[in-house]
């Protein structure tokens, strides 16, 4: 995607506070991790520019790169309704995967028809270490969908993330980035210049602690 896109999209993301940059206030991960960067693009939802960006430049990443999409799925909960906006926009058939089979009525994990021998783009919100995005899928292939890949709001770039996305054999493109947004919010003084090698540093490894120094 663009670099002038992904810029535009950083910009709004910082805009609405969907994505906090502390670098000297680290946030803690479900995982224990400490981090300077915390993203909730829910928020994109209650912005209507902020969602008319996101949701025109999914479809136009969807164009570009995977221009033989005939379904969209979503994943639960995030990607649900960027998939539904998006999936109006191209006029394509929509549903979703569950994070695991229903326990009652038919047990479905996959809402919607299922795509089977159909060309399917996975839309996620955001890209961390890609194990949810991977299990979703993997659902969709066991079920006989050919899945082209992922097009996301936001990636974070860690290369355990990228490591997993390569062995599974699962292409993602996002909308926008970590370098971009890290720079987006150095120029418009959310962060210090001084920040920058800091925030760059918990990338490159999340679970060295030392970049907090």
């Amino acid at each position: 995607m663009s670099e002038n896109l992904a810029i535009e999209v950083a910009k709004n993301l910082l805009k609405i506070k969907a994505v906090f940059l502390r670098p000297n206030e680290p946030f803690t991960w479900a995982s224990g991790i400490k981090s300077p960067i915390y993203c909730d693009n829910r928020l994109t939802l209650s912005y209507v520019d902020t969602r008319k960006v996101v949701e025109q430049g999914l479809a136009q990443l969807i164009k570009t790169y995977y221009p033989s999409c005939e379904v969209v799925m979503g994943t639960s909960t995030a990607g649900i309704a960027h998939a539904a906006y998006v999936s109006d926009i191209l006029g394509l058939p929509m549903g979703y995967v569950r994070g695991g089979a229903k326990d009652h009525g038919r047990g479905n994990q996959i809402e919607g028809v299922v795509p089977v021998g159909k060309n399917v783009v996975v839309i996620e919100d955001l890209i961390s270490t890609a194990g949810s995005s991977i299990e979703v899928v993997e659902v969709l292939r066991q079920a006989g969908a050919n899945v082209l890949g992922i097009a996301s709001i936001f990636t974070y770039g860690l290369q355990k993330g990228l490591d997993r996305l390569k062995e599974s054999n699962v292409i993602n493109h996002s909308l926008s980035n970590f370098e971009t947004l890290v720079k987006v919010a150095a120029e418009e003084n959310y962060i210090s210049k001084e920040d920058i090698d800091k925030v760059l540093k918990f990338q490159k490894n999340p679970n060295d602690p030392s970049w907090m120094n």
